[in-house]
Parts: structure tokens; C-alpha cells; sequence
């Protein structure tokens, strides 16, 4: 199953396709309990959608056998067990993709000559992914992060590993080996090929970008610069060779400190947009903002979730029951928001108060 989003991917998914490209969405849960239950919904959503297929005649029995093919081998390769928010399934003629989101999806079927991306950058958005590189003087982790974890990530060359270090065994036992091996001239060099590697990792799959080590071997990776350079440095050895959970414990408080400062920044944009008249908030408004290329900040409640309708003129609240209901708004102006150039900002639930779960500042 696929978790990163990164450009290129998103453009791939973004390709026009021969028609159908199927969109297959659900959502899904992290605890074992209602892993049957995500299993029925899923077979029963597969069904779904083989259904549209065999109902639409603008589909031809060859690529209608090739798609139900393929939507066969997406779903032999869902792991339940590993699990989160939601899930997507993509198929089209000759391809097919499993996507686990961190966020929860509706239940939907689409056919169409694209694949619906709109629910995997939102869902990219609200995770806020970022990279950890954990340094020793012999080797160096990379860890991919998001809410409320860490996953080692072998990528770009990593871990790297010096398989012959040159340490002074009987100095190691007297003084520890951190001093003198950061100064020693083939751990410079190790240290230099992974901030170089990173950096060219970092500039394919851009994130925020955490690294942990001993003081002596932060100090080397800024003086090397690339993306090290500009990396938030968390003084804290051993995580080269540590588990997930280890990592997660030692980047999380700066993780928790700098959501807050987040938070607060966003809190003090939009009190000074209100009193500029440069404020929005509601559904309807910050759709027809959104298309309009009008927002230059968006403010969302990490949960939040309404489900409208469009009457005509305006987007209103929708019944249960609602044909035309659009349970993904709120992912739509996301995705929006993006294409014309907003910062999209998730903030912790009830922070936006009387804004009820989404607000923005306007560029006019």
C-alpha cells in the first residue's frame, strides 16, 4: 500500500487515463476489532464498482475485463492490518494502485478519465509528513513521520552504514568514542555523503526535516549545509540504531511546540483579517473563494467534516438521504486552495471558535 504523496506521484495520478479510471474510496479503522467489518465494506465497494462497470456502455467488454482485473489485484493487496483512516483504490487499463490515508475518506465509487486525488492531498495536508535523519559516527537512519509516528524509511540510499569504522577500541573504553570520532577524518566524510544524500532526497520529497545525533555530529552536518543546513536539530544520540518509538519520544515535544507556535501564528492572522474585512468563514463562502483564487490562508480544524449539498445557487447543509450529497467538501477546497497557491493550515479541534471548523484570510 502507498503512503507518500510526493509531486511526482501526484502528478502520475493526475494523468489523463482511457476512460474508466476507476476511484474506489473507503473508509477504514486502525484497530483490529472493526477489521471484518472494513473487509465487508470493501468487497462490498469493489462490487460497486465492477457494477458501474458493467452497466456503462461507453465502457468496451476488453477494458471492462481488464479493469475488473485489476481492481481484483488492488484488493488482494490491502493489508487490513496495517490500516489507518481510510483507504483508496485506483484502477485503470494495465495499472493499478492501493493508497492508506490518515484521514478518513467517504464511501464512493467514480469512474472518470482521472483518478480522484483530491481526498490523498488532503489527507497529505493534514498528516503534515515530515523527515527524521538520526546520525552516528557509523551509520545514518532515515525515518519517515506523521501524526503520531515514525516508520523507517529505506530510500536514497538509506541506512547508511561505514562497515569498517576507525576507532580507537582502548580510547572508546576510557573516554567514549563520541569526541574523537567526529573529529576523525573518515567520519567526516561518512557524515558529508549522508547530508548529501539527503539532500538530494529531501529535494525530490520535500518536508519539514528533523535530524537527531550528539552535538559534535550536528555540528558537522550544518557546516556540510544542503538541506542539514536548515534542518530543526534535535540533540539526542543512539536513535541511529533505535526503534520507531524511540524516535517518535525525542522528536515529538518539538513536534507538540512547534504545532502550538502553528497555532497560534494562524490565530493572529485571522483576529487581523477581521478587522481588515479580509476574513471568510462558512462553507459556501470559502468554496466560492476557493474557486475564485481569493484565499490566501486557510485555517481547518483537524477533524472537521460537513456534508452539503449544492441547491443551485449556494452550498447548504445536506439531509440524510440527499442524492447529491458531497461528503468531501471540505478535501475539495483544500485541494483547491492548493492548486491557486494557499497555505493550508490544519489546527487542533475548536481552535477556529465561532469560525465552526474552517475560516480564511482572503487576498481580496
Amino acid at each position: 500500500m502507498e503512503h507518500d504523496l510526493s509531486p511526482s506521484a501526484l502528478a502520475e495520478l493526475r494523468r489523463p487515463r482511457p476512460y474508466p479510471a476507476v476511484s474506489v474510496l473507503t473508509p477504514t479503522h486502525r484497530r483490529d476489532p472493526l477489521s471484518t467489518e472494513d473487509a465487508v465494506r470493501l468487497r462490498t465497494m469493489v462490487a460497486e464498482a465492477k457494477k458501474k462497470l458493467e452497466s456503462d456502455p461507453a465502457v468496451p467488454r476488453e477494458r471492462r475485463a481488464d479493469v475488473a482485473a485489476q481492481l481484483d489485484r488492488a484488493l488482494a493487496e490491502v493489508d487490513l492490518a496495517h490500516a489507518e483512516d481510510g483507504l483508496v483504490i485506483f484502477a485503470a487499463p494495465g495499472e493499478h494502485q492501493v493508497w492508506s490515508l490518515a484521514r478518513s475518506v467517504p464511501e464512493r465509487v467514480v469512474l472518470s478519465d482521472t483518478f480522484l486525488t483530491r481526498n490523498l492531498v488532503s489527507a497529505q495536508t493534514a498528516e503534515r509528513p515530515f523527515w527524521v535523519l538520526s546520525v552516528a559516527a557509523d551509520r545514518a537512519t532515515l525515518w519517515s513521520g506523521g501524526q503520531h509516528r515514525v516508520t523507517e524509511e529505506r530510500a536514497g540510499g538509506f541506512p547508511l552504514v561505514r562497515e569498517e569504522p576507525n576507532f580507537d577500541p582502548e580510547r572508546e573504553m576510557r573516554v567514549g568514542d563520541q569526541p574523537s570520532s567526529y573529529r576523525d577524518e573518515d567520519t567526516r566524510r561518512f557524515l558529508k555523503e549522508a547530508a548529501t544524500a539527503l539532500t538530494s532526497l529531501v529535494r525530490a520529497h520535500p518536508r519539514p526535516l528533523y535530524v537527531t545525533g550528539e552535538p559534535a555530529a550536528l555540528s558537522l552536518l550544518c557546516e556540510f549545509g544542503g538541506a542539514c543546513k536548515d534542518a530543526v536539530q534535535v540533540p539526542h544520540g543512539g536513535l541511529a540504531q533505535g526503534t520507531p518509538e524511540m524516535v517518535w519520544q525525542a522528536v515529538r515535544p518539538v513536534l507538540e511546540e512547534q504545532d502550538g507556535k502553528r497555532a497560534e501564528e494562524v490565530a493572529r492572522e485571522l483576529e487581523s483579517a477581521r478587522s481588515r474585512k479580509d476574513f471568510a468563514a462558512g462553507v459556501d463562502e470559502l468554496w466560492q473563494s476557493a474557486r475564485e483564487g481569493r484565499i490566501r490562508l486557510l485555517a481547518v480544524e483537524e477533524n472537521y467534516r460537513i456534508t452539503v449539498r449544492d441547491d443551485g445557487e449556494h452550498l447548504v447543509v445536506a439531509e440524510d438521504g440527499d442524492l447529491d450529497a458531497r461528503e468531501d467538501i471540505v478535501d475539495e477546497i483544500v485541494e483547491q486552495c492548493l492548486e491557486t497557491g494557499a497555505d493550508v493550515r490544519f489546527v487542533p479541534d475548536g481552535a477556529l471558535g465561532d469560525a465552526q471548523g474552517m475560516a480564511a484570510v482572503l487576498r481580496y
